[in-house]
C-alpha cells in the first residue's frame, strides 16, 4: 500500500514539474517571390498569411469561419505556423523551394504562389510527394487540367474572371449605351498571360466582339512603347491587359507618353491590384476597370472585413486587395480542412479538402462560397468588377452589389 502511495506521489510530482504540453504547431509551407522582379508581392503575401494565422491562433473574435481563434479546436487548440520560401518568381527555384519545404521542413501542405508559372512546378512537386497544394492566387485555367489529385484552387480561373468581364460588357451596353464591339489584348508571355488571352479571345468570338489587337510581349520588358503604338492604331473600345506589376506600370506610363487614352481599360487584376502600381502611376490609374475576387467596400454583406483589414493593415501599412484577400482565404480553407480531418494525415486532409463546403458569408470574399469539383477547382468563386474611382477600387458590378456607379472612360 505504501509503495502504491509513493508511486502516485511521484507521478503527481512529475506532472507538476512537467505540465501538459500544448499541441504541436501545424507547419504549412508558403512559396512566394520574396526577391526578384516582384518582391513586394511576396512580402504582402507574407503579411496576409501571417494575419490569417494570427486570427486562427489568437482571440480576435472575427465573425467568420475560425475567426473565434484559439487554434484548431479538433486538434487540441493546435496553432498554424507558416514557413516561407522564396521562389524569386522562377519556376525552377519554386520547384526546389517546394521540395525543400516538404523533405526538410516536413510541411503538411503548401500555399502559393502568385505567378501561374511557378504554380506549375510547385503543384508537380506536391503531387509527387502527395501533400496538398492550395493555389491561392494562381488563375491560369490550365493548372486544374493537369489531372492532379493534390491540387486545390480556392480562387477563380481566368476563364471565370473573363466570363464576368464579358457579362459586364453586355450589361454596361444595356445600361449606358456604351457597346463594346472591339477589344485589344495585351499580355505577357507566361502561362498566366497566354491562358488569359485565350479565354478573352474565345469569349469575344462567342459574343461577336472583334479582337483588333492581339499583342504578346516578354515579361519584365524594358519598354512597352511599341506595343502601345500598336494598340493605339487598332482603336479598340476596351484595352484588356494581363500583366504583373512592373509591366502594368510600364503600360500606363507608355500610354501617357504617347498620348493614348482608350475609351476603357479592363484588367485581369494581377499587377493592377498592387499598391506599388498605384504609387507609381498615381492619377493615371483613375477609371481603370478590373475583375476582382475581393471587394473591400462590401463590409455590409461581409462583416469580417473591417476587423480583418485592420489587422492586415497594422502589418502591411495598406489595405487588403484582390491578391492578399485570396491568400488569407487559402489559409482559412486549408486550416478548416485540417480541423475537420482531426489530423494532418495526407489522405485524411485530401478527403477533407474534397468535402469542403464553406458559405461565402463565412469568408472575406463576395462569393457564393468555397466548394471544390473533381479537378480541385472552387466552383463557387464568383468574381466582381471594380473601377478605380477617387484613387481606390469601388465595386460596380454585379449592379445589385455595387457601391458606386460605373463611369465609362479612363481619365
Amino acid at each position: 500500500m505504501l509503495f502504491r502511495s509513493m508511486t502516485l506521489l511521484f507521478c503527481l510530482l512529475a506532472l507538476a514539474a512537467h505540465p501538459a504540453q500544448a499541441a504541436d504547431d501545424i507547419v504549412i509551407g508558403a512559396v512566394y517571390p520574396l526577391t526578384g522582379p516582384n518582391p513586394q508581392v511576396g512580402q504582402n503575401a507574407r503579411f496576409a498569411l501571417e494575419t490569417e494565422a494570427a486570427i486562427i491562433n489568437g482571440h480576435e473574435n472575427i465573425p467568420m469561419l475560425l475567426g473565434a481563434g484559439g487554434g484548431l479546436p479538433n486538434l487540441g487548440g493546435a496553432h498554424v505556423r507558416i514557413l516561407f520560401a522564396d521562389s524569386q518568381g522562377s519556376p525552377q527555384v519554386a520547384r526546389a523551394a517546394a521540395q525543400r519545404l516538404i523533405t526538410q521542413d516536413h510541411v503538411v501542405a503548401i500555399i502559393g504562389s502568385y505567378t501561374s508559372a511557378t504554380a506549375v512546378t510547385i503543384s508537380q512537386v506536391t503531387e509527387r510527394y502527395q501533400i496538398p497544394y492550395i493555389a491561392a492566387d494562381n488563375s491560369a485555367p490550365s493548372l486544374s487540367e493537369q489531372g492532379l489529385q493534390w491540387f486545390f484552387r480556392t480562387t477563380a480561373t481566368d476563364t471565370m474572371f473573363t466570363a464576368t468581364m464579358f457579362d459586364f460588357f453586355k450589361a454596361i451596353g444595356e445600361k449606358t449605351g456604351h457597346k463594346v464591339q472591339r477589344v485589344g489584348l495585351i499580355y505577357e508571355d507566361s502561362v498566366f498571360g497566354e491562358n488569359s488571352s485565350d479565354a478573352q479571345k474565345a469569349l469575344a468570338q462567342r459574343d461577336g466582339i472583334q479582337v483588333t489587337a492581339d499583342i504578346r510581349y516578354r515579361g519584365n520588358s524594358p519598354s512597352l512603347s511599341t506595343e502601345v503604338q500598336t494598340l493605339k492604331g487598332a482603336a479598340p473600345d476596351v484595352v484588356m491587359p494581363s500583366s504583373y506589376t512592373n509591366d502594368a506600370i510600364l503600360l500606363m506610363r507608355a500610354m501617357h507618353e504617347v498620348g493614348y487614352t482608350p475609351p476603357a481599360i479592363m484588367t485581369q487584376s494581377a499587377g493592377f491590384a498592387e499598391k506599388d502600381f498605384f504609387d507609381a502611376v498615381g492619377p493615371l490609374a483613375e477609371g481603370i476597370l478590373s475583375r476582382s475576387s475581393f471587394a473591400l467596400d462590401e463590409a455590409k454583406s461581409r462583416p469580417a472585413i473591417p476587423a480583418a483589414n485592420a489587422l492586415f493593415k497594422a502589418r502591411a501599412n495598406r489595405d487588403l486587395d484582390d491578391n492578399t484577400a485570396r491568400e488569407m482565404l487559402a489559409l482559412q480553407v486549408l486550416a478548416d480542412a485540417i480541423n475537420r480531418a482531426h489530423s494532418t494525415d495526407p489522405a485524411a486532409l485530401q478527403a477533407a479538402l474534397r468535402a469542403t463546403d464553406i458559405p461565402g458569408d463565412q469568408t472575406l470574399m463576395p462569393w457564393t462560397g468555397v466548394k471544390f469539383d473533381a479537378k480541385g477547382q472552387n466552383t463557387e468563386a464568383t468574381p466582381v468588377i471594380q473601377q478605380v474611382q477617387g484613387g481606390a477600387y469601388r465595386t460596380i458590378y454585379p449592379f445589385a452589389m455595387a457601391t458606386a456607379q460605373p463611369i465609362w472612360g479612363v481619365h
